[in-house]
């Protein structure tokens, strides 16, 4: 990655820096806890009566060396995985690592705690970290290994680990908060344990890296001057990439995810000076350690007797960064089709079909369920009765399908990006951030008018900020994808700060992320389905742009298409009807990416009729999804949210493996 000469910087000026702010603040802490002799006798023959030495030698000392030890292990993993892959993009956030070790360790602790005893939680990190790395270098390597297409494949991992745990939370409730708080990254320390684990991995790891600091530094050449050199570029990749997933799995068993630490420090100790791999080596590591140390002292300080997880501070600041190295990064690859490519199986699906296919669904759905004597068909006495609880959330189910479906087709029809949806343009993810933002502003019970014109805003301004990436002619739709990403993540770290603040609406929130229909009323089934009459009705009025922004931006405006406007029109109906849906189901679902695909899949290959296919497909999914979340774990429910992503992401992952 090159970095422009005006922003080097040296290095050890920035690591001075850092340091005397995290030690000033830790030094005043301390003495605001302890005076020094009082330190010193706390920390060589601590006065077990005394709270103030047992809060500084088993809380305050090893959160400190946890931030510290912590940060240098994301570092070097960030560092080992980036070079190894010679991709800047690589870290343990972003390959999927630390996700897969979370949803291990959450299943673990829910489900099979005697797992995580005598030892085990490392190892069972380590086998979620394990899977996830593997599962997203089988989807991204069938691109030939293409940088964005390999962290967009982790990101995607990412979210499947992320819903599971929410799913698995989801049917066990109890402890949320510290789950949540848990999984979000926090650095709060009862005892030694986990520094001295943390030290032990971190000396073992970077002793491996100085023994093979020659062969790694070769492994930054292409892989035939290696072999040139007597060098294996296969395995060393390979003992690169292990380390680096041993760093990030033992620091996600301990703390819980801390995001982008592992990808700023190695971009950092570049832009810094740092060129030759042997001081990257050092350098990582230690501006690893020193930010997530001084993030940890700031978060400290702004806690006022709530738990602010450090992680979802950490990838506060770490977005922009990731926004820095996309700006950054040379491409090897893209994703865009031809619009008139042909596309997977030669089906051929008739209207009346789908048409009959979906009321068949519909009825089926309302009539056919799980009741306290097993599975039965409804009582045509008992329609009455049950209308008013199923009716509105099939409703509800039924017009967010739509909806969502809509957006996706819109967005990927007139950006020519087979991958282009709500949930990868960050239009979700906005919507999902202005709920969260007017959270934070309103302390009491939100209002659904309140909450739908946040929602709006929200996604508006998400899909505003991609209509400006969108019209650069140099900027390729994987960039736009990971862009959109970034929001989504942003927003998850405001949800995290929300879920561990202690909000009295937090089982609201909680509910609506995973995507809940349990409270869906009439007045909701009227909203959503209006919203979905009106986004139908106004795709006839776009339909001529629709057919020609794909062949590309030259060829629209020769073509009398004013291509600003357009975009603009197009992203303004997209992001209304993503607000409206995420309202009611949350931002956790696949439904804008699965559903075009599906409707390409059966026939469906002209604009508008592939569109209008895909709506009532969209509105298949989630029908079906909620009455598998409502009947499958009888009397309990998943949300209709959580399912469509699980179900979903095999989907993806196909797409993904896919050669065009």
């Amino acid at each position: 990655m090159k970095i422009p000469s005006t922003v080097r910087f040296p290095l050890a000026v920035s690591i001075i820096f850092l340091s005397a702010c995290a030690a000033a603040l830790t030094l005043y802490d301390a003495v605001s806890l302890l005076s020094p002799y009082g330190w010193w006798h706390a920390m060589t023959a601590t006065d077990l009566s005394d709270p103030h030495e047992l809060l500084a030698r088993y809380a305050f000392a090893p959160r400190v060396a946890v931030s510290i030890l912590a940060g240098a292990s994301l570092g070097l993993a960030g560092l080992l995985l980036s070079h190894s892959l010679s991709n800047p993009l690589a870290e343990p956030t972003t390959l999927g690592t630390s996700a897969g070790a979370g949803l291990a360790l959450t299943a673990s602790t829910l489900y099979a705690p005697s797992l995580l005893a005598m030892g085990g939680r490392g190892m069972v990190a380590l086998a979620g970290a394990a899977a996830a790395t593997g599962l997203t270098f089988a989807i991204g390597w069938r691109r030939r290994g293409s940088p964005v297409s390999l962290v967009l494949s982790g990101l995607v991992v990412t979210m499947v680990s992320g819903s599971a745990a929410a799913g698995l939370i989801a049917l066990d409730s109890d402890n949320l908060s510290a789950i949540f708080v848990w999984q979000s990254g926090s650095l709060v320390q009862s005892g030694d344990r986990a520094a001295q684990t943390l030290l032990v991995c971190l000396l073992v790891a970077f002793s491996v890296c100085r023994l093979l600091a020659r062969p790694l530094t070769i492994l930054g050449f292409e892989d035939a001057l290696a072999r040139s050199l007597g060098q294996s570029p296969g395995r060393i990749r390979f003992v690169a990439i292990l380390t680096g997933v041993v760093l990030a799995a033992n620091v996600v068993s301990f703390v819980g995810v801390i995001a982008f630490i592992g990808l700023a420090a190695p971009v950092f100790s570049r832009i810094l000076g740092a060129r030759s791999f042997h001081r990257q080596l050092v350098a990582a590591p230690a501006l690893g350690a020193l930010m997530l140390w001084l993030i940890d002292r700031v978060v400290f300080h702004l806690e006022s007797g709530s738990d602010i997880p450090t992680g979802a501070a950490a990838a506060l600041v770490g977005a922009p960064v990731l926004l820095f190295a996309l700006a950054s990064l040379r491409y090897g690859g893209t994703l865009r089709a031809k619009p008139a490519a042909p596309v997977g199986l030669a089906l051929k699906v008739r209207w009346p079909a789908l048409v009959a296919f979906i009321t068949l669904i519909t009825i089926a759905s309302f009539t056919f369920g799980r009741g306290p004597g097993g599975w039965e068909w409804l009582a045509w006495d008992m329609w009455q009765e049950m209308a008013p609880y199923r009716l509105p959330r099939i409703a509800v189910s039924f017009g967010a399908g739509i909806l969502l479906a809509v957006a996706g087709a819109m967005l990927q029809t007139s950006s020519g990006n087979p991958m282009a949806s709500p949930e990868f343009l960050g239009a979700s993810g906005g919507a999902a951030l202005g709920v969260l933002v007017l959270m934070l502003v309103v302390p009491y019970e939100l209002q659904n008018a309140m909450v739908n014109v946040a929602a709006a805003l929200g996604s508006l301004a998400a899909l505003t900020l991609l209509l400006g990436i969108m019209l650069r002619r140099d900027m390729i739709p994987e960039r736009v994808l990971l862009t959109g990403w970034l929001i989504a993540i942003f927003a998850s770290s405001v949800a995290s700060l929300v879920l561990a603040g202690g909000d009295t609406r937090v089982q609201w929130l909680q509910l609506w992320l995973t995507g809940s229909t349990y409270r869906a009323s009439a007045t909701d089934a009227i909203i959503t389905l209006s919203a979905a009459l009106l986004s139908l009705a106004a795709l006839p009025f776009i339909a001529r742009w629709l057919v020609i922004l794909p062949l590309g931006r030259s060829v629209a405006t020769s073509a009398g298409v004013p291509v600003t406007r357009a975009y603009a029109l197009i992203l303004t109906i997209a992001a209304g009807a993503t607000a409206v849906a995420t309202v009611v189901i949350g931002p956790l679902s696949f439904i804008g990416l699965m559903a075009p695909h599906f409707a390409r899949l059966i026939g469906f290959r002209r604009p508008m009729l592939q569109i209008y296919a895909a709506a009532f497909i969209g509105a298949s999914i989630l029908v079906i999804s909620d009455w598998i979340g409502r009947t499958v774990i009888y009397p309990w429910q998943v949300p209709a949210g959580l399912v469509a992503a699980l179900v979903g992401a095999p989907a993806f992952i196909w797409l993904m493996r896919r050669p065009t």
